[in-house]
């Protein structure tokens, strides 16, 4: 399969009836201003990502790796979502109204879609302005407003057995939340369309999505500046900048069939 490049996001016509699944990466954020936190030579600002994104590095230096996610929130203080963030409440928005369905899956973890008003979404790599006790015996959930407000020089620690916090993310050699996940695959088993949006389609299981929507008979497109490493499985590539696709793409053409 290759991908195909349509001359128009506007070529589209999605329906008011449709089951649509979106999922979005970094791009979408980084619109936003959002730095990436990956570079091309691999590192994450400066950190090998086995120091700042993995659970052995949490256990060998918690309180820098509780600056660097910390410093990420503080980098969320001047972010605000988009016009592709926008133009995806306007389309849950739409189906609603009708007899659609949609489901936002993002592997972004700076609640930006929420801020714009999506409601229907799967943080499916976690939240960087909640924490979790790092114990997994404990796992006690604390989502703190000062989570979302303020940076902290020194690593708090649970209320209930005393261990470090840690962020609610997903780090590399963990597993994804299987309620996150079953939903997930559930919304791509009944779509009859799948949008990617911002994403390297590198990280798996969420790069294997598009395979799952073209097995339910989901018309499948891919939105990136270029096309990413499984641009061969979708139907249809539109290049260029989500903030500027996407409104046009998921605009009500007058069309609800």
């Amino acid at each position: 399969m290759r991908a195909l490049l349509p001359s128009e996001p506007g070529d589209f016509k999605i329906p008011n009836h449709a089951q649509v699944v979106v999922v979005t990466g970094a791009g979408i954020s980084a619109e936003s201003g959002l730095r990436t936190f990956r570079d091309s030579n691999g590192l994450w600002e400066e950190h090998p990502v086995e120091d700042v994104a993995t659970p052995e590095g949490f256990e060998a230096d918690p309180e820098m790796v509780w600056r660097f996610y910390s410093q990420r929130r503080e980098q969320l203080r001047d972010c605000v979502p988009n016009a592709g963030h926008d133009a995806l409440v306007t389309l849950e928005q739409r189906l609603k109204a009708g007899d659609g369905s949609f489901t936002l899956i993002t592997q972004n973890v700076d609640g930006l879609h929420q801020a714009a008003g999506s409601e229907e979404v799967i943080n499916i790599h976690g939240n960087l302005c909640e924490t979790k006790c790092s114990n997994n015996a404990c796992a006690q959930a604390h989502n703190t407003e000062w989570d979302t407000k303020f940076y902290f020089a020194h690593i708090p620690r649970c209320g209930h057995c005393n261990s470090y916090l840690r962020p609610a993310v997903v780090w590399f050699g963990e597993m994804l939340g299987l309620d996150e996940q079953r939903k997930a695959i559930n919304a791509l088993r009944r779509c009859d369309w799948f949008i990617a949006v911002g994403t390297s389609g590198v990280v798996y299981p969420v790069a294997s999505y598009v395979q799952e929507a073209r097995a339910a008979g989901a018309q499948t497109l891919l939105v990136n500046l270029e096309p990413s490493q499984n641009a061969y499985a979708f139907h249809h590539f539109i290049e260029g900048k989500s903030s500027e696709v996407l409104p046009k793409l998921v605009a009500d053409k007058g069309s609800s069939t």
